[in-house]
C-alpha cells in the first residue's frame, strides 16, 4: 500500500521536518532568480545560457538514507491542477522545449545522505540557442527510497509510506507571450475507469495560464437537447500543455450518435469560446459502458450504509450473545 505521496513545490525547510519523513531540500538560488522571495529556482534566462543549479539534501535521522532525485516535465493533469510530482508520457505537440530536456541531473539518480548530514546534488541547464519567449516550466523531484525491511509477518499486510519533495524550476526568456487556448479532440473515453466524455483544452503558448472557470454543455443533435452540463473552477494550465477535461456521466450509459460541445473557459483578463460537433460511435459506447465501474451504481454513500449495517450487526450479535449467556447463568 502506498500511504503518503506529498509533492511540495517550492519546498526549502533546512530544519528539522515536524513529520516522519527524515529529510527536507533547499534550493541554492543563484544571482539570475528573478524572485528572492520565493524558494524554487524563478530564473531569468537568455538563449544558449548554461548554468549549473544546486539543491542540499538535508538528514536529520540517525542512519544513512537513500534519496532519488528527477526532472520532471508540468503539465496540466486532469484535476486542472499543474503536476510537477507524477511524470506524464505524453506531452502536448506545441511543447519546443521540456524541462527535461534542458535541464539534466550531474549527480546520481539514486544519491546516499549521510546520518544527520547533508548532500548537495546538482543538474546543468542548457538552454535553447535560438531565440524563445516565454516559460519554460518544471520541478526537481526528491523522494525518499524505502529501506529493506529487517523482517516480514506471514500473511501480515506489508505498509510502505512514500514520501517526496519537489522544488520548482521556472525558466523565463524574454517577454512571455500571451495565453493562447485551442479546442482538441473531443472523444469519449474512460477516467479511472469511470466512463465519459473528455474534450482537450491546449494551451499552446509558453505561458502559465491561471484561474480558469471552464463551463460546457453537451447536446445531442438527433434529441436535440442538453445531455450533460459542467462547471470547474480554479483550472491552472501549464505552459504548451493539453487539459484532458473529465465531463463523466455517472451511472446514465454513454449512448451512441452525434453531439455538439459548446465550452466556455475564462479568467480574470481573458474569455474563450469553442464550439465543436463530434460522434460516439456505437463500438466505443458499448466497449466504456462494460468497461466502467459506474454499472453497479455505487456511491459513497452505499458503502457508508453497509458499514453502519455492519456495525449494527456486529452490536447486535454482541449484545444477543451476551444476553444469552446472562439468561442461562441465571
Amino acid at each position: 500500500m502506498v500511504g503518503i505521496l506529498g509533492g511540495l513545490v517550492g519546498q526549502a525547510a533546512v530544519t528539522k521536518p515536524v513529520n516522519n519523513i527524515g529529510f527536507s531540500v533547499g534550493a541554492k538560488l543563484p544571482t539570475n532568480q528573478q524572485n528572492k522571495r520565493e524558494s524554487f529556482f524563478d530564473l531569468a534566462m537568455k538563449p544558449g545560457k548554461q548554468q549549473v543549479l544546486k539543491t542540499v539534501i538535508y538528514n536529520v535521522t540517525n542512519r544513512d538514507i537513500q534519496v532519488q532525485t528527477a526532472i520532471h516535465t508540468a503539465y496540466t493533469n486532469s484535476n486542472g491542477v499543474i503536476e510537477y510530482v507524477v511524470p506524464t508520457k505524453t506531452l502536448d505537440a506545441s511543447l519546443r522545449y521540456p524541462m527535461h530536456q534542458v535541464t539534466k541531473l550531474q549527480s546520481a539518480k539514486v544519491v546516499t545522505v549521510p546520518a544527520n548530514g547533508n548532500k548537495t546534488v546538482t543538474a546543468k541547464v542548457k538552454m535553447p540557442q535560438s531565440q524563445f519567449s516565454g516559460v519554460i516550466l518544471g520541478g526537481w523531484f526528491f523522494k525518499r527510497v524505502n529501506q529493506k525491511a529487517t523482517s516480514t509477518v506471514k500473511n501480515s499486510m506489508n505498509i510502505r509510506n512514500q514520501y517526496s519533495y519537489v522544488i520548482g524550476l521556472k525558466y523565463t526568456e524574454d517577454k512571455p507571450p500571451a495565453p493562447n487556448l485551442k479546442l482538441g479532440k473531443v472523444t469519449a473515453g474512460m477516467e479511472n475507469y469511470h466512463r465519459g466524455v473528455f474534450p482537450e483544452l491546449r494551451n499552446i503558448a509558453a505561458v502559465i495560464v491561471p484561474n480558469l472557470t471552464v463551463k460546457s454543455t453537451v447536446t445531442s443533435k438527433q434529441a436535440g437537447r442538453v445531455v450533460h452540463q459542467a462547471r470547474k473552477k480554479n483550472v491552472q494550465l501549464a505552459p504548451n500543455s493539453r487539459f484532458r477535461y473529465p465531463l463523466l456521466t455517472g451511472t446514465k450509459p454513454l449512448q451512441a450518435g452525434d453531439y455538439h460541445l459548446h465550452l466556455v473557459a475564462t479568467n480574470a483578463a481573458h474569455h474563450w469560446i469553442f464550439d465543436r460537433d463530434f460522434t460516439i460511435s456505437p463500438a466505443a459506447a458499448k466497449r466504456y459502458n462494460q468497461q466502467s465501474v459506474d454499472n453497479a451504481g455505487l456511491s459513497i454513500w452505499w458503502f457508508v450504509g453497509a458499514g453502519a449495517l455492519g456495525t449494527l450487526v456486529v452490536v447486535g450479535s454482541a449484545w444477543l450473545i451476551r444476553n444469552w449467556h446472562r439468561r442461562r447463568t441465571i
